[in-house]
């Protein structure tokens, strides 16, 4: 009870010594505060521990409330949601990630979607689950996109055909974060700064995306 009182406590340092306690020491009765201060605790580092603790706990109980989260209203409900799902990883939890989710207009919602769909995919829908992350290509800030490329890269080489239609799509953004994703699962050690530039360059002087994917495989 006392640690569950110190979730709310108005010092960070204090609210996270209650997570760890409440991690250390699992009781089913505190998972619905352990998420209910998921969906407002405003500092990342306690909003790890209360992740850790949540995955300390039987995924028989945290799942389902965790899937209930997705439907909130409010934002980081629902990336946090996403977020402590892709740490249990029970694959149940894959029907509940939905094209929505990837696709949700919030940037941390999304990219937690795309981290917890690769973790869950079943095997046999990597392809699919390419196709559906791929049409966030081009999206948002460097830091967004290169969620969007680890995700997609996390999937291997399911993912090249995908990845060579994008290439040749009207959007050179879309093409742009294509080529650059390719490069990285060619070359993991390029660099995302090094690779986006280096698309822009090949979009800029107007090589096909077949030709700028054939120039990548050949470095």
């Amino acid at each position: 009870m006392r640690a569950l009182q110190g979730l709310e406590n108005s010092s960070p340092s204090v609210r996270l010594q209650a997570a760890l306690a409440v991690g250390t020491n699992p009781d089913p009765q505190a998972i619905d505060k352990l998420i209910e201060r998921c969906a407002i605790e405003p500092e990342f580092y306690v909003r790890e521990m209360l992740t850790w603790a949540l995955t300390r706990h039987a995924p028989s109980l945290t799942v389902p409330k965790l899937i209930d989260e997705l439907r909130s209203e409010r934002a980081q409900a629902r990336s946090q949601a996403l977020h402590t799902l892709s740490k249990i990883a029970d694959r149940q939890a894959w029907p509940a990630i939905t094209r929505t989710l990837m696709t949700d207009p919030d940037d941390e919602v999304a990219r937690a979607a795309w981290r917890a769909a690769v973790v869950l995919v079943p095997e046999g829908e990597e392809a699919e689950l390419a196709g559906v992350l791929a049409t966030q290509l081009g999206r948002g800030e460097r830091e967004t996109q290169l969620s969007l490329s680890r995700a997609l890269i996390a999937l291997g080489e399911v993912i090249m055909p995908t990845l060579r239609a994008a290439m040749t799509a009207p959007d050179p953004r879309v093409r742009q974060h294509a080529m650059a994703t390719e490069r990285l699962l060619r070359d993991p050690d390029a660099g995302f700064e090094f690779a986006i530039e280096e698309a822009k360059r090949v979009v800029a002087l107007g090589v096909s995306g077949q030709g700028g994917a054939g120039q990548g495989a050949d470095r």
